[in-house]
């Protein structure tokens, strides 16, 4: 099979299951985003994938080949570190040349080959400086720049955009998945950043006390999530109770949702509806009607918080559909059975 193939995988250090039963199927030229918060095992899985560490059962494999014993050093994979990693003593073009170098390769082809990764990465010229005169964004780019100096068939980053500002981090998103579109390299970030993820990744693996929760597309993954911690997990929902009344109808928070239903034999469940899918009407021509608690108004987006059913719902609008709200008004809360995504509650 041509790309990366991890079966089975568990990684146990002492009493402790960092990583519990992992399996994914990666396809070649795939950007694979390993998401979730601290702790869930997404960093272990990634050093595992890398050689850094050994599974405690399972294998990984690369285009069909077994490589779950292999050294680092053997895996064709490059990879930039949450760190970097940079030589400080050495200047850009000798940071990006040293696997070169080690490799034996002559000079004029580590040249050759350093000239037009500076080129890729938009500091052409830069092959002298030393990386200690560098930016943030610029050295990040130098340290991504030296992972694929060997052209790998593997290129893996540990959190690699965390240390940059809100700004930088998110040029740099983009830069990156440009990037890895021209090369077509198998690529996976691990990251705690779901708005990253959802920049990214052509497939977001979405993990939680060591096991996979739900790996799909980011817009799979963000309109129709597995569970109420994805849901949660992946940008801003609504979580909210629903259940069955003596008629058999679904209610939300007591009122009755038209053409809502819940899966046969569940009687009580969670709902999640993500803030732009709310729309605020008059007092009694929603689903059910609240008071407004808080608008926060963020230029591109109004968000009004409302207390309804005793929960607070969370409706965004754009400033063209900004509604006419104030604290303290009780409005209408429509909540389309289209957009409402029934989970386990």
């Amino acid at each position: 099979m041509s790309g990366l193939s991890i079966n089975a995988v568990t990684k146990r250090f002492g009493d402790f299951t960092a990583v519990d039963d992992v399996t994914l199927a990666v396809p070649h030229g795939t950007f694979v985003c390993l998401l979730g918060p601290s702790g869930c095992g997404k960093t272990t899985l990634l050093r595992m994938i890398a050689g850094l560490e050994e599974p405690s059962a399972g294998s990984i494999a690369l285009d069909g080949v077994n490589m779950t014993a292999l050294p680092t050093h053997k895996r064709d994979l490059g990879m930039v570190f949450q760190s970097l990693a940079l030589f400080p003593h050495l200047t850009v073009g000798q940071n990006i040349a040293y696997a070169l170098r080690i490799r034996g390769a002559s000079k004029e082809a580590q040249r050759k080959r350093v000239d037009e990764l500076l080129a890729m990465i938009h500091l052409p010229g830069f092959a002298n400086r030393p990386v200690t005169q560098l930016s943030g964004g610029q050295r990040q780019r130098v340290a991504i720049a030296r992972a694929l100096a060997l052209s790998p068939k593997l290129f893996l980053l540990d959190e690699p955009l965390s240390a940059l500002d809100a700004k930088l981090r998110e040029a740099m998103q983009v830069e990156l998945r440009q990037l890895q579109q021209r090369l077509g390299v198998t690529t996976i970030v691990v990251t705690h950043d779901q708005r990253e993820a959802m920049t990214m990744a052509d497939l977001v693996v979405v993990m939680g006390k060591g096991r996979i929760l739900q790996a799909a597309s980011p817009i799979e993954i963000y309109r129709k999530p597995a569970d109420a911690f994805v849901a949660d997990f992946i940008g801003i929902t609504n979580l909210l109770p629903a259940e069955l009344d003596s008629a058999g109808r679904v209610t939300v928070l007591g009122a009755a949702v038209a053409d809502l239903s819940l899966p046969s034999g569940m009687a009580k469940a969670s709902v999640s509806i993500r803030p732009e899918d709310i729309r605020l009407t008059a007092p009694r021509q929603g689903t059910l009607d609240g008071t407004v608690t808080f608008v926060r108004d963020l230029g591109g987006t109004i968000e009004t918080f409302v207390e309804a059913g005793g929960a607070t719902i969370t409706a965004v609008a754009t400033p063209r559909e900004r509604p006419q709200v104030q604290v303290g008004q009780t409005v209408g809360v429509l909540l389309p059975a289209e957009s409402c995504v029934v989970v386990k509650a």
